[in-house]
């Protein structure tokens, strides 16, 4: 039976996250980890966290928002931690157990040795909250690489070439990823393609992928339970879970809601953007609902951001 641990991921609005350093005595002494703790029988979850950094760091968490699900079998005990992003909270972390604690940034040298469990988080963790998809098809060629071009300049980070049905597609592939490149922004293209930092797959193919594609980082879109445990169980970065709301993109497809979303995604090993109808006002919702995200279409390009 795995040991219910409760760990905070701990960021900074700068995107600074915290690591611990276990201290002399405990298990993996000198191991750097995701501050927490072990849940008490019939203890919730984010009860739990909330009560761990205050007797670790001295802190109050004001936002702890449910995220990933890891399970890790260490010589001496099986665990499954759950992870939560904690942005804000009152108080300065400071060690209160003997622990060293320090601050990280993404793209440089990190704290090492890192508990195994803990590792892949990072990855993920590295991932944007925003997930771009393209629309070419309906607003032409021209004003989605204007759009993309302003958006880069804005922040954006992580773009889906979707577009299947576009002519001169592999040249529009091109053009986004140059504009890219110099931003470090990935970009993921449906189906895949030679010049992309990855690929994106429907439902439909994801339910025909054997194995995990070669294919730096690899997404899905899924609708259901089922199709959230293929992702997961094939190790694909990320997975885009909806449509949430209506939306004009699939008219005839039913919104699961806040509330069915976040059922479906409790539990889940790798991060999950919530899809459909959203806009840049819905991100605190998703977070909420437990999501990495949002994944947008027209919300992503100017028709649906003026509420942020």
């Amino acid at each position: 039976m795995a040991l219910e641990v409760a760990a905070a991921v701990i960021q900074r609005a700068d995107g600074a996250f915290l690591l611990a350093r276990r201290p002399a005595g405990k298990v993996y002494a000198g191991y750097w980890e995701f501050p927490g703790g072990k849940i008490e029988p019939g203890e919730p979850a984010e009860r739990a966290v909330a009560r761990e950094l205050r007797e670790e760091l001295g802190i109050e968490p004001e936002s702890a928002y449910p995220w990933l699900t890891r399970e890790y079998v260490y010589p001496h005990a099986a665990v499954r931690l759950h992870f939560f992003r904690v942005t804000s909270w009152r108080g300065a972390p400071h060690p209160h157990e003997g622990q060293e604690i320090a601050w990280q940034r993404h793209g440089e040298p990190l704290v090492a040795p890192m508990l195994p469990a803990n590792a892949p988080v990072l990855a993920a963790l590295a991932l944007p909250h925003e997930y771009a998809v393209t629309d070419a098809t309906r607003l032409g060629v021209a004003r989605m690489l204007q759009m993309i071009r302003r958006r880069l300049a804005e922040g954006l980070r992580l773009i889906q070439v979707r577009d299947r049905s576009l002519v001169g597609r592999d040249a529009f592939v091109q053009d986004v990823v140059a504009l890219a490149r110099p931003y470090g922004a990935k970009v993921l293209v449906s189906g895949g393609h030679r010049l992309g930092d990855g690929a994106h797959y429907t439902a439909a193919q994801l339910g025909t992928l054997a194995k995990r594609p070669h294919e730096g980082l690899v997404a899905a879109s899924c609708h259901d339970a089922g199709e959230l445990a293929r992702a997961a169980d094939l190790g694909l970065d990320f997975a885009a879970l909806g449509p949430v709301k209506p939306t004009a993109t699939h008219p005839d497809a039913a919104p699961l809601g806040w509330e069915r979303f976040a059922e479906l995604v409790r539990g889940a090993t790798i991060p999950v953007f919530a899809i459909g109808g959203l806009s840049p006002s819905d991100m605190e919702s998703a977070w909420r609902a437990g999501a990495h995200g949002l994944a947008m279409v027209r919300g992503s390009w100017g028709e649906m951001r003026n509420v942020v």
